[in-house]
């Protein structure tokens, strides 16, 4: 089954050869122009991905992206912004995107940012509960057994640490803020800050990256991070 994507772009040149690619891909691709064509579009629950610009006329994408979120929609947000607009970027994550695509990128580049979000989206709930078995590289995660090894040596875990590597390595490459990993990890209820996250991130770093030197973690300035497994 095609996969549909909403392009939502002010730049008729972009949006055009944009259209254009994925078309060619084998994606079904609808457009927007604007903002509020945008947030009109992007309530369709037949969308498995939108790939939405930062700066549009009328509404901002971050507004859009607000506003849908607010509405419940859950659908999967690629930013696209402007390599300047850092603080774009960071607010954008914050208020429930994906992934972002600094402008100007390749076309492979945005092709396997859009493949890695729809292959975290296909993942059934099975495959992140209690059954799960997740493999990368050396490392296998045994979350029934609550167990860890690297190259079939056990590695030793705290509770938390265990359960942040979990949650983070059933989504590969997605980048989870801090106030997200609190209440997924720790609860709503937690009385603590981001700071918990930084350190427990840190141990597990030590502890994986000891096993042979990649960093498993990748730290998004002013955002949070993800679990970045070694590519294969």
């Amino acid at each position: 089954m095609r996969r549909r994507l909403l392009l939502v772009e002010d730049d008729s040149t972009l949006r055009k050869a944009l259209g254009f690619n994925l078309t060619r891909e084998g994606y079904d691709v609808a457009v927007a122009a604007d903002g509020e064509a945008g947030l009109e579009a992007g309530r369709n629950p037949g969308l498995d991905l939108i790939l939405l610009d930062v700066m549009l006329p009328g509404m901002s994408g971050i507004e859009v992206l607000r506003v849908l979120r607010r509405d419940g929609v859950t659908t999967p947000v690629i930013m696209l912004s402007a390599k300047g607009d850092e603080i774009d970027r960071v607010v954008g994550l914050k208020v429930g995107a994906d992934d972002y695509v600094a402008k100007p990128f390749s076309r492979p580049e945005l092709l396997a940012r859009i493949e890695a979000v729809l292959r975290r989206q296909r993942r059934t709930p099975d495959e992140t509960e209690a059954g799960a078995t997740m493999t990368f590289g050396a490392i296998r995660i045994d979350v029934a057994r609550r167990e860890v090894t690297v190259d079939a040596e056990p590695i030793h875990l705290t509770t938390k640490e265990f359960d942040l590597l979990a949650h983070m390595a059933a989504s590969p490459g997605r980048i989870f803020t801090r106030d997200q990993l609190l209440a997924r990890v720790w609860g709503y209820e937690y009385v603590g800050d981001g700071r918990t996250v930084d350190v427990h991130v840190s141990w597990l770093r030590g502890k994986l990256r000891g096993r042979g030197g990649h960093d498993h973690f990748r730290t998004v300035r002013g955002v949070g991070y993800a679990f970045s497994p070694p590519a294969t």
